[in-house]
């Protein structure tokens, strides 16, 4: 049997997969079973922000590997402890909680703001307000919190407790916090999911400012937009807000399964003993390899992921074929004409493999790519979208 046969046979069909099997690949350069190559224009939804086998990353993995593969949270590891504390330097925030995934990162975050508010406010005030065609992930409470119907229609009924306000009305958000007893308010500064909105400075200054007004949480969901892809560290970072709470995985581990949940004062002694646990969370070797990573997203480097996001934006707005462009640094959304379906087929055969948000086609390379590799991508993407 092919790849593609055990697939269908073996793994459920949860996945409307590309037809492409990958095996190999070397920064943003990815192969195929038919040595083929591709340009990267999606990292793994975000992941691979350092592209395909980077040798820092893989330098501090096989490490880890070497030595101690995992232990239990009951207790101490290197990389756990360094990794905490170079996300702590780096944000401001105080403490961190380790998990496998951005949605086990958002459940974190729900379950101590509703504990914040139970012991600051009063059990009834377990509400929280989200905005709509946000996207929160895919366990039961974090689909609650996604504000997109279409996620939510084959399971309920949903985890109650979850309020949607559009996104950039400011009005509806105090609207529905005066009108109910909340938490908190969560939000992605770029809506990934939602068709790779920025939600922009005034809105989000807005929702700080009635948090603050009504006495509730800020929780910033930088799973996607996080570590980097926006041309901050975390995209909330743009806008000058400090969250009470933040959310994040995807590109945080480079390839290997990690989400983080960051406390600011307010909150860091929220989550006591027994309170929440994670078997593989903060997993030595995937905390290892994070290190890595946050090593390197520094200032300088941040000031090259914008200079490449304003050469992709300023190549593809205004093209044939292509109506809009959307999101922020190397986190971007581009409508065009002929149909994001068709367009992602006709990439793959011209050899750049994007994905798909909404109706948009999605871009999301390593945050190292080369601009050899870019220019050639955005290329090649005119030219499939101007046919």
């Amino acid at each position: 049997m092919t790849t593609k046969e055990k697939d269908a046979e073996y793994i459920v069909h949860t996945y409307a997969r590309f037809p492409v099997v990958l095996v190999s690949g070397k920064g943003s350069i990815l192969v195929d079973e038919d040595g083929k190559e591709y340009i990267d224009m999606g990292s793994g939804i975000g992941v691979n922000i350092f592209g395909a086998a980077d040798e820092e990353w893989e330098k501090a993995v096989k490490a880890q590997l070497s030595t101690l593969q995992h232990a239990s949270n009951l207790f101490y590891t290197v990389p756990c402890a360094e990794l905490a504390e170079k996300l702590c330097k780096k944000t401001g925030l105080k403490k961190v909680f380790f998990t496998n995934s951005g949605a086990e990162a958002n459940e974190c975050a729900i379950k101590a703001a509703r504990k914040w508010a139970c012991e600051n406010k009063g059990a009834e005030y377990f509400n929280i307000v989200t905005l709509v065609n946000s996207f929160h992930g895919r366990t039961l409470a974090t689909l609650a919190a996604t504000g997109q119907d279409a996620f939510h229609k084959d399971f309920l009924p949903l985890t109650p407790g979850f309020l949607y306000a559009p996104a950039g009305d400011a009005a509806a958000v105090e609207k529905l916090v005066a009108e109910n007893k909340c938490a908190a308010i969560m939000f992605e500064a770029v809506q990934g999911e939602g068709g790779v909105v920025a939600l922009g400075g005034e809105f989000v200054n807005a929702l700080d400012e009635i948090a603050k007004k009504h006495d509730l949480l800020l929780i910033a969901d930088e799973v996607q937009c996080g570590n980097g892809r926006s041309g901050k560290y975390f995209a909330y970072m743009n806008y000058g807000v400090k969250p009470d709470i933040v959310t994040t995985a995807k590109g945080l581990g480079g390839g290997l399964p990690i989400g983080a949940t960051l406390f600011n004062e307010r909150t860091q002694d929220v989550l006591t003993a027994g309170t929440h646990g994670s078997t593989f969370g903060g997993n030595p070797v995937a905390a290892a390899g994070a290190v890595s990573i946050v090593d390197r997203l520094t200032d300088e480097f941040m000031d090259e992921v914008a200079a490449k996001s304003d050469y992709v934006v300023k190549m593809l707005t205004g093209a044939k074929g292509i109506t809009a462009v959307t999101g922020m640094g190397l986190m971007l959304g581009v409508s065009v004409t002929r149909g994001a379906d068709a367009v992602l087929a006709d990439l793959r055969d011209e050899g750049v493999l994007v994905l798909k948000a909404k109706d948009k086609i999605r871009l999301l390379p390593p945050l190292n790519i080369g601009w050899k590799e870019l220019e050639k991508a955005v290329e090649i993407i005119l030219k499939v979208c101007a046919k």
